[in-house]
């Protein structure tokens, strides 16, 4: 039998501000707007909600909609979220649902639906979609996340210019603006399209949100609609100050508990894992460099959709098992990435897929692999790592050991304990 390398559990020191009281900074952000001078009573305000996991959401898009509510204004909220929840109303409601975002909880109603309005063309010559509800209202407010994006660099990567195009233009919008990124630098196409949007399309107000390494809301900022492109800038360049990191540069393998749509767009952070540019292994000058990912479940958040396994190299069968593929195959040609919905190869026991990966890293015997086993690529704060990471982990500040050096806890069946 095989010899494992052994384990320690490590804990990761990281700056971490955080909002104390988020549904109150949401007020004092939109209070500071002075919204109630262009929002009548009884007007309509359409709120995005996005399918991405993030902190607070509920609370935050309840706050929002308090505010309007206090202005005597009509608040509703569209699924904004391109080709997310299998491309339909039903399963981008559902989405929504699953994290909070009901009726009930924040107070307005939800209205989904596919269907877009086409604004006008940008100077290359493709449409501008806008969804068909949130373009009938009279006022439109963009909530998102700003964060490093998984397969583009510029100063705008993923946050309220982002939602603009692909958000808002849902599936079709979504799919024109992926193909136009073969022929079109992402820079250029979300300036092009989000210039018409914040010209046409009646957009009041951003809230940009900002999270620490703990997916713990960091940062909430109102900003005006001529200011998106600015403040963005300056929310993601807190947002890579404060995201969570693996600890080390150089991994042999890699494993993950779980990916999903609400831990990143690509299922799987490839900032974390050092996959942005080539979907098996880092570029020169990228970091980390992993050799080897194994992926051994998906999160119940994503409904399925198993976008990011075209990503890594080997997966428990039971992911392939309880992945929707419609839904993963349609995410993954939407957004250009045909590459990420492909599947790897697949085994039922996570001693199978050890047994493989440890022995495709090269020249290091099994016991001396660099080996970590993390939750999922947003909560970092404890990692599991082999014993070739010890002596550099006792000598770092930002680190704290945890245990002492143990066997991977492999059950009779061979597989690993869920992570605690």
């Amino acid at each position: 039998m095989l010899q494992y390398p052994r384990v320690f559990r490590i804990r990761q020191k990281f700056q971490c501000p955080q909002v104390d009281d988020v549904a109150g900074e949401v007020q004092r952000q939109l209070a500071r707007l002075e919204l109630h001078r262009r929002v009548l009573a009884g007007q309509s305000v359409a709120i995005t909600g996005g399918s991405r996991g993030i902190a607070n959401i509920a609370v935050i898009v309840r706050a929002i909609v308090g505010h309007f509510r206090n202005l005597g204004a009509n608040p509703f909220v569209v699924p904004a979220m391109g080709s997310h929840g299998g491309g339909t109303a039903q399963g981008q409601e559902e989405v929504l649902r699953s994290y909070g975002i009901v009726e009930e909880f924040v107070g307005c109603p939800i209205r989904a639906g596919m269907e877009t309005v086409v604004v006008c063309r940008t100077s290359e010559g493709f449409p501008v979609h806008f969804d068909r509800h949130a373009f009938g209202a009279d006022h439109v407010v963009v909530v998102n996340r700003v964060k490093p994006h998984t397969r583009f660099v510029g100063d705008i990567e993923s946050g309220l210019m982002k939602m603009l195009l692909i958000g808002l233009g849902k599936c079709e919008g979504a799919a024109v603006y992926h193909r136009a990124i073969q022929d079109y630098s992402f820079g250029q196409i979300i300036r092009s399209v989000a210039g018409e949007v914040l010209k046409k399309c009646r957009i009041l107000c951003g809230l940009g949100i900002v999270e620490n390494a703990f997916d713990q809301t960091a940062r909430i900022e109102a900003v005006r609609p001529e200011e998106f492109e600015d403040r963005e800038r300056g929310l993601l360049a807190l947002a890579r100050l404060w995201m969570a990191r693996l600890p080390f540069d150089r991994v042999d393998v890699l494993l993950i508990d779980r990916i999903g749509k609400n831990i990143s767009g690509t299922g799987l952070d490839t900032n974390v894992v050092g996959r942005k540019f080539d979907d098996h292994k880092a570029v020169d000058g990228e970091l980390p460099k992993v050799k080897v990912i194994a992926v051994r479940g998906l999160t119940p958040e994503t409904h399925g959709n198993a976008i990011g396994l075209g990503l890594v190299e080997f997966c428990r069968s039971r992911v392939v098992r309880e992945m929707d593929l419609p839904a993963t195959r349609l995410n993954g040609i939407v957004a250009g990435h045909v590459s990420g919905a492909m599947l790897p190869l697949d085994y039922e026991t996570d001693r199978e897929i050890l047994d493989l990966a440890l022995g495709m890293v090269g020249l290091a015997e099994p016991p001396d692999a660099r080996l970590m086993w993390i939750h999922n690529t947003l909560d970092l704060h404890e990692i599991e790592c082999s014993a070739a990471y010890l002596d550099e982990a006792r000598q770092r500040a930002d680190l704290e050991v945890l245990t002492p050096l143990r066997p991977l806890p492999l059950d009779s069946e061979g597989n690993l304990l869920d992570w605690r």
